[in-house]
């Protein structure tokens, strides 16, 4: 993993590869972007022609956008990467546009060793944003690479996020955040991106208990004979199709001044084949990423261990896998949850669900003050929200809302979904107490409205169905590289913060 370091030193003194500096977007080219001390003594080192020589080269200030210019002879940094940040905003750059600059930055500057970030950040905030944005720009995957494959570019392996405030505490404190955080992305990466064969729900659960003794986390894992004796009939159907069995897998962090309980849920359906119910043809081929729910549950629960947060949170892995057999779940079958509530099974590759009611209801049991599950649920919701938003319901307004906020504090787009109460009729079925699928319009509102049905009464709850922005298949962006993104992490980690602050009451 790449390694973090503040640095109050002049930016033209850091011995880097290159040394990032911030332009906006002026009215007649780039201007080199307000409030770093840094970027300024670039400038000045450049006789203030700094912007002048960027619009020679093209540069305009809009966002994303990279420059580079070498540097004078004499600095210990050979070369100047400008990256653009848009129009300059009157009350100072948000965290978000910070994070997905020094983002962008750190991908453009794959192959290189080390590089000092001299964006314009004020206070902790600023801080902890360019030093996220860069961590987490500066990530690859190369697990599955071959032996004599021809290795592509590495990511930086240091960056240095130069801070006029670098020796303060509570600037170090925000950076070793930022640290861990990315780390924790990473690893929820590392398992979406993981192929389906070398991730079956045992593998993961295993992954899980070789990871608890570091952390100092609890973990149970629930095999297919406790799963059968247990009564989980929503994770046993799913599963009893592969021939890779399931499992349910707890981890628990505690901390001794915990006032409250989080309680998460992620869905962990290591592969998608849509059982009987199979996908159509085009709709297979990423479906290794149905387990990012579960996922980024995992990571939340180790982040919160490892910034020690004065809260208690319990993560419950529903890890499946849905393929088509002899033994698979057919439409029509009906199975008995672990709730004890009958659900008709009308459409297979509405698997997701299943797990998750299994998985919420015994979470319910040990009487969370809030619970949160997190899916790739729904086509619906990408139809609904597209491929960067993911989408927040859940009974309780307030917390809904909260969720909701939460997530655009970290800059993970969001938006509340609602409920409607009609479409529950949809979910009715003649021989069960339930069917796994209602309407087809509205389906992400319905799955929602089935999920509710096994969370116990007085439980807060919200649901994230993140099936558009867990997975990117397009071309990298800011700081989020292509396939498994690891989102909804730093919204659940902020989400237990604010509950460790008493914000849930």
């Amino acid at each position: 993993m790449t390694a973090l370091t503040l640095s109050n030193l002049p930016a033209t003194t850091v011995p880097a590869d290159a040394v990032v500096i911030g332009v906006t977007k002026g009215e007649s080219g780039p201007v080199l972007a307000a409030g770093s001390p840094a970027a300024a003594a670039v400038d000045e080192a450049f006789g203030g022609t700094l912007a002048a020589t960027l619009a020679t080269l093209g540069a305009k200030g809009g966002e994303d956008e990279i420059t580079r210019v070498p540097a004078p002879a004499g600095w210990a940094v050979p070369l100047i990467v400008a990256v653009g940040l848009g129009t300059a905003p009157a009350d100072g750059f948000a965290p978000e546009a910070l994070r997905r600059a020094a983002g962008t930055a750190a991908r453009t500057l794959n192959g290189s060793d080390h590089a000092s970030f001299a964006l314009p950040a004020a206070g902790t905030d600023g801080i902890a944003a360019v030093a996220e944005g860069a961590l987490l720009g500066a990530y690859a995957f190369t697990a599955f690479r071959g032996a004599n494959a021809t290795p592509g570019p590495a990511p930086l392996a240091r960056i240095t996020v130069l801070d006029a405030d670098a020796g303060d505490e509570e600037h170090a404190t925000a950076g070793e955040r930022a640290l861990v955080l990315a780390e924790e992305v990473a690893r929820a990466r590392d398992l979406i991106n993981t192929p389906p064969n070398a991730l079956s729900p045992a593998d993961f659960a295993a992954v899980v208990e070789a990871a608890a003794p570091e952390y100092g986390v609890t973990v149970e894992v629930l095999d297919e004979e406790a799963l059968v004796a247990g009564g989980y009939g929503g994770i046993m159907g799913v599963g009893q199709g592969s021939a890779t069995p399931p499992r349910l897998v707890r981890i628990g962090y505690t901390h001794p001044d915990a006032a409250a309980t989080l309680a998460l849920v992620g869905k962990g359906i290591t592969y998608d084949s849509g059982g009987l119910s199979l996908k159509p043809v085009g709709h297979n081929e990423t479906m290794k990423c149905d387990m990012s729910g579960a996922a980024a549950v995992f990571s939340t629960v180790v982040s919160a261990a490892r910034l020690g947060l004065r809260v208690n949170v319990t993560g419950w892995l529903a890890l499946a896998e849905n393929m088509p057999s002899g033994s698979s779940v057919r439409p029509g079958d009906v199975l008995t949850m672990y709730s004890g509530k009958t659900v008709e099974v009308l459409n297979t590759d509405a698997e997701g669900r299943l797990v998750l009611a299994d998985a919420i209801t015994r979470a319910c049991e040990e009487s969370p003050d809030a619970l949160v599950d997190v899916a790739t649920l729904t086509g619906a919701m990408v139809l609904a929200l597209g491929k960067r938003t993911f989408g927040v319901l859940g009974a309780d307004e307030d917390f809904r809302q909260l969720v909701h906020e939460t997530a655009e504090q970290v800059g993970e787009p969001s938006w509340p979904m609602p409920m409607p109460g009609e479409l529950a009729e949809g979910l009715k079925s003649s021989v069960a107490d339930l069917s796994n699928v209602g309407e087809r319009m509205g389906g992400g509102l319905s799955a929602a409205l089935f999920l509710k049905e096994f969370v116990a009464d007085g439980t807060r709850w919200a649901h994230l169905d993140i099936a558009g922005p867990a997975f990117n298949e397009g071309a990298a962006f800011g700081y989020t590289p292509k396939g498994g993104t690891g989102s909804a992490v730093r919204t659940l980690v902020r989400l237990a913060e604010r509950v460790a602050d008493g914000e849930l009451a």
